[in-house]
């Protein structure tokens, strides 16, 4: 196999990351794509409480395990498969199962904060923001934390206040300026994506 294509998705909370993740992956063949995502790559945190595990501030760089994030995507473009870890966000720990994944040919990193390191930053073939109002991100932060992630209304708007949004202007928000597209509305944006996926197929075919 030729050396993989690193395709990074970043921008804020409910910016629809996932959902343009998704809109690509849906538009190129299976064999052809896989997703990593950096929410499970947060830190192993067995050695203390849940209720300071509750505490830690996951919108913060030093929340990941970036050493590990980089390892695995080294591995991933020198054709070698990784144990991905599985994240368990009602407990806030990595569950002690992992899920193997198999190098491809356009490998996409989503996450909040992958353009945040140079490291990871400059593993990347492909850099896309995505760009969202802030009022649509928390409205649906709210959905998705109470509906997916067993979390109360109070709970996620007093996350979103006192840490969430000042991470976001504080790390996410500059690190747009890294980005080679930037995508307004997410997963709504359906040309920006057709875009998109035409140039991967274009690579696909180029290999």
């Amino acid at each position: 196999m030729n050396c993989p294509i690193l395709i990074g998705i970043a921008g804020g909370t409910g910016s629809g990351k996932s959902t343009v993740t998704k809109e690509i992956f849906r538009e190129i063949k299976e064999d052809k794509i896989t997703i990593i995502e950096q929410d499970s790559y947060y830190k192993e945190q067995s050695d203390i409480s849940f209720e300071d595990r509750v505490k830690t501030n996951y919108d913060h760089p030093d929340a990941f395990d970036n050493e590990l994030l980089k390892k695995h995507l080294s591995d991933l473009l020198d054709g070698k498969s990784i144990e991905k870890p599985i994240y368990d966000f009602e407990n806030h720990n990595r569950k002690s199962e992992t899920l193997t994944v198999e190098p491809k040919d356009i490998i996409i990193l989503e996450g909040i904060l992958i353009f945040f390191e140079k490291e990871i930053r400059d593993l990347l073939d492909i850099k896309i923001f995505v760009d969202t109002d802030s009022d649509v991100r928390v409205i649906r932060r709210i959905l998705r934390d109470i509906k997916d992630r067993g979390r109360t209304l109070d709970s996620v708007i007093f996350q979103y206040m006192s840490t969430v949004r000042p991470a976001h202007l504080q790390f996410i928000e500059p690190t747009k300026r890294y980005a080679d597209i930037i995508i307004p509305e997410g997963g709504h944006n359906k040309v920006a994506i057709d875009l998109i996926v035409t140039k991967i197929n274009e690579i696909i075919k180029s290999k």
